[in-house]
């Protein structure tokens, strides 16, 4: 069985050298690297991570545990995750809290007794118990997606503006009734996007209209019954906002259901892009978050976390993006032939204020 030994033979290096590629405790340089990597893969060396652990305490793993992992906002964060960890030398454990606050603190408790190294989590509505658990232990945690009143690393989206944007974009196209499909009480996400839509309407002129809201529980069936709510109230509404992008699968089939079209009968704006919006007839106005990039955010604010232990927390707002196509009523934008569709925003351009330019609070 070959050896380090061996390895730095090989690649012409010292065994320091070998170890610092192995451990990505210092950076080496490309060439050398790609040497002591090729010497690995030639000996069929086998790094003892069990054996490393036992000396340093440390298993180099990252627990994920996030809901909904089929969800495409969640895929793209966990490829972000993976994509981060992996370039530092770490891998992943993951499971699916599946939104319940008692299965939520099961499996982190689950992950932390398989001696990760700190957790990346996405905590549920009601997060005492989770909170609870990892703060009496001193776990290192970063919270992503959802905030929680607690003095941990955070990173998310900052939605809200963007939800005000759509409202009164779609008042400016003569809306006077805007309804919303809202998420999951209790999450922080859905409180941000109801304060978005709320300070939307203010901005036009409108009124909150407490019958022109109702709960999708962010997912599609509960969306599909809240939108049905929402079309047989005695006024109902002219344009829609869903709040995340289960919801709008949800609305979109009581649509369908009633015969209505988008945008000519009603128009419909979403929170959260997806890879085929653009590919409906009509194509989804949305807001994109940056779901990647929240990935490898919370990676990187986790393993700063695990280097200074004692560093005050912080919380990134990441700045989401407004993707205008024509399901709110706006005729699409001829292209150039041959120009490709970049999903950039059209007819209304937004500047991210300075508190989603990625900044720290």
């Amino acid at each position: 069985m070959a050896t380090m030994v061996d390895v730095a033979r090989r690649a012409g290096v010292s065994t320091a050298t070998v170890s610092h590629v192995l451990n990505a405790t210092r950076t080496v340089l490309p060439d050398t690297r790609r040497a002591v990597l090729d010497a690995i893969d030639e000996l069929g060396y086998t790094h003892n991570t069990l054996a490393r652990s036992l000396v340093t305490a440390r298993t180099r793993s990252i627990g994920l545990a996030v809901s909904a992992i089929s969800n495409p906002y969640f895929t793209e964060i966990l490829q972000g995750v993976e994509s981060r960890a992996l370039e530092q030398g770490y891998s992943l454990l993951i499971a699916d809290p599946h939104d319940d606050p008692a299965h939520e603190r099961e499996v982190v408790r689950l992950l932390h007794e398989r001696r990760v190294d700190g957790l990346i989590v996405a905590p549920s509505a009601e997060p005492s118990g989770l909170v609870e658990y990892v703060r009496s232990r001193a776990v290192p945690t970063v919270f992503l997606d959802r905030i929680v009143d607690a003095p941990f690393d955070q990173v998310c989206a900052a939605g809200g503006e963007r939800v005000d944007e759509l409202v009164r974009h779609l008042a400016g196209l003569g809306h006077r009734r805007i309804g919303l499909v809202a998420g999951l009480p209790g999450l922080s996400t859905t409180s941000e996007r109801i304060t978005g839509y709320s300070t939307g309407l203010a901005g036009a002129g409108l009124a909150y209209r407490e019958d022109l809201v109702a709960s999708g529980h962010s997912e599609a069936g509960a969306a599909e019954r809240a939108t049905r709510t929402l079309l047989s109230v005695p006024a109902p509404p002219t344009a829609l906002v869903t709040a995340n992008n289960a919801m709008t699968i949800g609305a979109l089939r009581a649509l369908r259901d009633r015969g209505l079209r988008v945008p000519e009968d009603l128009a419909l704006v979403c929170f959260d892009d997806f890879s085929w919006a653009d590919l409906f007839s009509p194509r989804l106005t949305a807001v994109a978050q940056p779901s990647r990039e929240i990935g490898e955010t919370a990676v990187r604010l986790l393993l700063e976390r695990l280097a200074s232990p004692g560093a005050p927390p912080r919380t990134v707002r990441l700045p989401c993006t407004l993707i205008h196509r024509t399901s709110c009523g706006c005729p699409e934008v001829p292209r150039p032939r041959g120009t490709p569709d970049s999903g950039a925003p059209r007819h209304w351009p937004v500047t991210p204020n300075a508190a989603e330019k990625g900044t720290m609070s």
